[in-house]
């Protein structure tokens, strides 16, 4: 009897665990429901910011022309001045000695000129009359012609002193804004000393390097065959200063050097903006902001997304289970979504949500 007990209970106790079994796989949770969204496109505005310098459209080193002494200042560093005013006034005791002989030099040939002319004119009729011989005639005849070349040489060189001395007074060539004034009263200075700059800002130039591959992007995003064609094309661009205050007028990208920096992997750009205030100054700094533009690119929430390892990648809905995708991106200005280059196809269904608690293969439901 004891043994048929306990073969009974057993029993009892394998029909107990089989039904609990039964019951528990017909009250299993069904698959953790997540938002999602189907991949569709759009259209988005990016804009790249790279640091620039600011030139003056002319920026002129002042330097005399001759040695000297500043004998005279007309100007003050940061000065509008006019193209021909004068700036310094140089004493220049060797190009006022170099007018004064070259003075007395035309007055000599003047009187050299003077007496051949006299010798030739007093000869011609005693020639006439056969008293000299004709070749006594033609040799007056050649010292007068000597003495005009001589008299011409004379004045040339006058000429050439005058310039000389002009140049003791420096003016400015073009339009602009005097920058710094190193040098005073009483200093001798000559051709290789910089007396100031004069920077023209009616434009103002701003340089700029984007490195190959952004080079390449650039130009591949704008119409045209070449690359002039495509310049014309360039958005207008924003120009941010130091202190983040943007400038109120837009420029323009002008060109683009034909050469890559070998050293720096880069290619150098110039964009010009107006400064009819004159607002902007030549030697500042600041950042500009080239705007692109895209129609029918795929546009997807950020918090979509997880990175690994400085790549980004989705979670797509495939046959009820959230897949793994590589994608290659670049970040909106909003900062809330991605523009996706590669990876993902329209009409495609991605979670939109709460992949921080996903893995690889996790059977989803989705939630439109």
């Amino acid at each position: 009897m004891r043994i048929i007990y306990v073969t009974a209970a057993v029993v009892v106790m394998l029909a107990t665990v089989s039904c609990g079994r039964k019951q528990t796989d017909s009250n299993s949770a069904p698959p953790p429901v997540y938002p999602t969204a189907t991949v569709t496109t759009g259209q988005a505005e990016l804009a790249a910011i790279y640091p620039v310098t600011l030139r003056g459209r002319e920026d002129i080193e002042i330097r005399p022309r001759i040695d000297g002494f500043i004998e005279q200042i007309f100007i003050d560093e940061g000065s509008a001045v006019k193209q021909g005013q004068v700036l310094f006034k140089i004493n220049s005791p060797q190009a006022e000695q170099a007018v004064t002989t070259a003075r007395a030099a035309v007055t000599s040939a003047e009187a050299q000129l003077a007496t051949a002319k006299l010798n030739v004119d007093r000869m011609t009729p005693l020639a006439e009359k056969g008293i000299i011989s004709s070749v006594q005639l033609e040799t007056y005849r050649n010292a007068f012609s000597v003495a005009q070349a001589a008299h011409a040489q004379a004045i040339a060189q006058l000429k050439n002193a005058e310039a000389t001395l002009s140049w003791t007074s420096v003016t400015s060539p073009v339009d602009g804004y005097v920058g710094a004034v190193p040098y005073r009263k009483g200093s001798l200075v000559n051709s290789q000393y910089t007396l100031t700059t004069v920077a023209n800002t009616a434009s103002i130039y701003a340089y700029f390097s984007l490195n190959e591959k952004a080079l390449t992007e650039f130009l591949a995003s704008l119409e045209g065959e070449t690359q002039a064609e495509k310049l014309k094309h360039a958005p207008e661009i924003t120009l941010t200063l130091a202190d983040g205050t943007v400038y109120p007028h837009k420029g323009r990208i002008e060109t683009v050097t034909g050469t890559v920096n070998i050293a720096t992997g880069s290619a150098g750009f110039r964009a010009e903006f107006p400064n009819r205030d004159g607002f902007l100054r030549s030697g500042t700094s600041g950042k500009i902001t080239i705007p692109a533009y895209y129609s029918d690119i795929i546009l997807i929430p950020q918090k979509a997304t997880f990175a690994q390892q400085d790549k980004v990648f989705v979670y797509v809905v495939e046959d009820g289970a959230a897949r793994q995708r590589l994608i290659t991106v670049t970040p909106t200005p909003d900062g809330q979504t991605y523009l996706v280059h590669s990876g993902l196809k329209v009409d495609e269904r991605i979670v939109t949500d709460g992949v921080a608690t996903l893995v690889d293969g996790t059977e989803i439901s989705v939630e439109n």
